[in-house]
């Protein structure tokens, strides 16, 4: 467990720390010089149990606040501190809206230095601080009057602080994410990184994922809650060992070590701001504000979606704008600052890290956010609705949701989704599913209905014009499975439905019967040439020689070039052979095979790279889809 402190300069956070662990946090030469906290201090306390308390020791001054927000991002449970003497101040009313605003679980009170007054200042104070904490998530938190001093109600404190119920281990099993916030050299050793693991389990001798300079690392050594430890995990303080092609100034604060390499940061992000109770203007719609993440400080603009703006206390939905990027995941907490860095405006939990580029503020999108804020730590909740809004990405799901193989396998065998594409590919609901389709057939009629003289529609027209915004390993499949189940046929790569039938007239029929026999010859036949030995007008021939084409009779390599199907699957065939024998085909080869001329040759292979049947790599074309012309 970690426990943080919370409180206005010299109210005697350090102090109080330092006789609970044994520990002074305070490590800077100018911190002992100024006699204040200046930035992250750490201890640690033992157990009866084996378990060891963490402490974060945070600056209380508000020029260090940018630290303390750094080192409150990941703990259990909070410690405010507030002197009797001195009583609420300034930073005590700020940092305990910044642990109001981060949803950290729950909080204790320590009023500190009750030896420098009496005991009606001591109740007044506490009396103060109870109205303080009410319209908070810690009304209610116990008070423990203290002395770091003669070390009255330390015990006391001690104790009710190793009570306190352990985190939930929920967080162990997804994806290990820990938020740098110090690093250094030590001899013998090599670099070390320290910081609060948020989620997953690490041991050593794993490999994981620096974000800062985008390279793989291996953990050589842990020390878990400041003890060696051949393993660490979520809940915990850690220092890690790391070993790779790295030096000290490679790493800086804010730097992630993942489980695994992630996906670009997020430029910007869909989120659900909670505005600070003691607010003084409205939150207003893309202003500057600085964004506080985890170990993470970057400045952006605020884009409020709904409201249109937001006063003290309340909520809405909104979209944050980064003048940089961040590493974020699902129901992530940023505490939003004002442009001068002076008062905390908001807190804002993640909802999407990807959001869309249009129709942000469509009536449809904002219910659906704001349904999905009300169920953010849910996965199946978020899995269900997501997946009713849009197709989802099945990496891009277990990436926002920092789900592990497992975790996400036992959610999906729960979950009645159609997977599409594999363990890289999409979720989609039955019912989309059944839409999709539905769709592709609806567009195969009326494409029959406005086009009737063609035999159908190519597969990759039929997917741009049915399902433009669809994956394509998608639309494939929905197609594959149609034509699978007879609801779709395709003749020789045109799709078209069962009942669409393209056919001659009589006087066609009689002219097709003559002009086929010309283009079954080896070098095929020219409109100009096949209408002069037929005796019939060129724009005769060249309509009968198209419609031909569209029932899959002929196909043209060239404009104005046909082919007989039979002759095509000839060719196709001889092309099969080479490409089995020497691995490609080149022009030259299906020439001497064919008996053609050269040109004839590179334009029969250049309509083959079209149409898919091979692909063209230099002067070599190597076969792409080897089904394709077969009887």
């Amino acid at each position: 467990m970690i426990i943080g402190t919370a409180g206005h300069v010299d109210h005697g956070k350090t102090s109080l720390i330092a006789r609970l662990t044994g520990t002074d946090a305070d490590r800077l030469p100018e911190e002992k010089r100024r006699g204040m906290t200046i930035d992250l201090g750490y201890a640690y306390l033992a157990l009866p149990d084996g378990r060891r308390l963490g402490f974060i020791d945070v600056p209380g001054h508000e020029h260090f606040l940018a630290n303390m927000l750094a080192g409150v991002g990941g703990i259990d449970h909070a410690l405010l501190v507030i002197a009797a003497d001195d009583g609420i101040m300034p930073q005590t009313v700020e940092h305990l809206a910044i642990l109001h605003l981060l949803d950290i679980p729950a909080a204790s009170i320590a009023l500190t230095k009750c030896d420098l007054v009496a005991p009606e200042r001591v109740a007044s104070v506490a009396g103060a601080v109870a109205a303080l904490l009410a319209p908070t998530r810690f009304a209610g938190s116990s008070v423990w009057a203290v002395s770091s001093k003669s070390g009255a109600g330390l015990d006391a404190l001690a104790s009710h602080l190793q009570q306190l119920p352990a985190p939930p281990t929920e967080a162990r099993a997804r994806r290990f994410r820990l938020a740098i916030d110090r690093r250094f050299t030590v001899r013998g050793a090599g670099l070390v990184v320290t910081g609060t693991a948020l989620a997953g389990q690490v041991r050593v001798g794993d490999t994981l994922w620096l974000t800062g300079v985008s390279k793989p690392v291996r953990v050589r050594g842990i020390h878990a809650q400041n003890q060696a430890a051949e393993q660490g995990e979520a809940h915990q303080r850690l220092a890690l060992n790391l070993s790779g092609d790295l030096a000290c100034d490679d790493v800086a604060r804010g730097d992630w070590l993942l489980a695994l390499e992630p996906p670009e940061p997020s430029s910007r992000v869909t989120v659900h701001l909670q505005a600070d109770l003691a607010l003084k203007r409205p939150l207003a719609h893309w202003q500057a504000v600085h964004l506080h993440h985890a170990a993470s400080h970057i400045t952006g603009r605020l884009a409020l979606l709904d409201p249109p703006r937001l006063d003290a206390g309340q909520c809405g939905l909104a979209e944050l704008v980064f003048d940089g990027a961040l590493h974020l995941a699902d129901n992530d907490r940023l505490i939003v600052r004002d442009a001068s860095a002076q008062s905390t405006l908001a807190s804002a939990r993640v909802l999407e890290i990807t959001p869309p580029a249009r129709g942000k503020r469509a009536p449809a999108r904002l219910a659906y956010l704001a349904e999905l804020a009300r169920f953010i730590a849910d996965d199946r909740a978020v899995l269900d609705l997501a997946s009713r809004w849009q197709p989802v990405s099945r990496p891009a799901f277990a990436w926002a949701r920092q789900l592990g193989d497992g975790q996400l396998g036992g959610l999906l065998d729960a979950h009645p989704l159609k997977r599409v594409g594999g363990n890289e590919g999409w979720l989609y609901t039955p019912a989309r599913w059944e839409s999709l389709q539905t769709t592709l057939l609806a567009t195969l009629a009326e494409r029959h209905a406005s086009h009737p003289d063609e035999i159908g529609v190519a597969r990759s027209a039929l997917r741009r014009i049915s399902l433009p915004k669809e994956p394509t390993d998608a639309a494939d499949q929905a197609i594959g499975e149609l034509i699978g189940s007879g609801g779709i046929l395709n003749a020789r790569g045109w799709l078209h439905l069962p009942e669409h039938r393209v056919s001659f007239n009589a006087e066609e029929e009689e002219l097709w019967t003559r002009a086929v026999v010309l283009l079954q010859r080896d070098e095929g036949g020219w409109v100009r040439d096949v209408a002069q030995e037929l005796g019939e007008d060129e724009s005769v021939v060249r309509a009968l020689l198209k419609k031909a084409a569209r029932q899959g009779l002929t196909v043209a390599v060239v404009s104005d070039r046909y082919f007989a199907q039979e002759r095509m699957r000839q060719i196709a065939a001889t092309v099969r052979r080479l490409a089995g024998e020497h691995g490609f085909v080149e022009a030259s080869g299906l020439r001497d095979a064919l008996g053609l001329g050269r040109k004839l040759a590179i334009q029969i292979l250049e309509f083959f790279d079209r149409c898919g049947f091979t692909r063209r790599l230099g002067n070599r074309h190597w076969l792409r889809d080897a089904t394709l012309f077969e009887s």
